[in-house]
């Protein structure tokens, strides 16, 4: 995955503090961390390869030594800095779609904020078709992404429609994702998909707000609220024993 160039200099970053944004942050970790503790458990550990890992490979949710993490990225500098600083125990410079791993190698594939990208260049179908192949039986494919049906992620989508997403958020390819798109993906690709809703709030708001909201996310899981999430969890699992 290859993300198109970011100007901080946008619209929205200059009216955020970081501290402000550091509070969705820390919620979407938490959020992530349970939802994911709780419907994985049958898999306590393993082989998890995250994809388009980037500097942040997900470490906090697939903790070493329970878990052993392999990394893919197109820049495989960020995979040799991962591999020198232990955070992954293996990795590899590829692409989404093609990278050089046999049938059932993972019991988990995660793309966290990545699919969003790769939408803006091309078709996911072969994307999920690659996850399904490299899944062990009772393994799952995780995805974290921003949301279109939440109304930041509809303003996002409209913003990028007129041209106008570099100067309101930095950059053309942070793409929200359809969750209806998602899940029909995760079902064409022979995957038995469960949607989650990570958030509601969104990290610009004031920390008091934020807050406020907090409260909905509890409610994330019922299937009528999931899809309107600001970012959402996707659960797609490979049919088999283990799951």
């Amino acid at each position: 995955m290859v993300s198109e160039p970011y100007d901080p200099d946008n619209l929205l970053d200059r009216h955020s503090d970081p501290d402000t944004l550091q509070v969705h942050y820390e919620q979407e970790y938490r959020r992530e961390r349970a939802l994911l503790g709780s419907r994985l458990a049958l898999l306590s550990g393993g082989d998890v390869l995250s994809v388009g890992c980037g500097w942040h490979p997900g470490r906090h949710l697939f903790p070493s030594p329970a878990w052993r993490m392999t990394g893919a990225d197109v820049n495989g500098a960020k995979v040799r800095h991962l591999l020198d600083t232990g955070e992954l125990d293996a990795g590899v410079a590829g692409r989404a779609g093609e990278l050089p791993y046999g049938p059932a190698s993972f019991d988990v594939v995660l793309y966290r904020l990545v699919l969003h990208h790769i939408a803006y260049r091309s078709d996911l179908d072969p994307v999920f078709g690659e996850a399904a192949r490299l899944l062990r039986p009772g393994g799952a494919l995780v995805a974290v992404e921003p949301g279109l049906w939440h109304p930041v992620g509809a303003g996002l989508a409209l913003a990028n429609r007129i041209g106008l997403g570099p100067w309101v958020h930095g950059t053309p390819d942070d793409i929200p994702l359809s969750p209806k798109a998602l899940v029909d993906a995760a079902r064409e690709a022979g995957l038995e998909p469960e949607l989650h809703a990570v958030t509601y709030g969104w990290r610009r708001l004031p920390q008091a707000a934020q807050r406020a909201l907090h409260a909905l996310d509890r409610l994330g899981s019922r299937p009528r609220l999931a899809p309107f999430g600001h970012t959402l969890l996707l659960i797609a699992r490979r049919p088999g024993a283990a799951g």
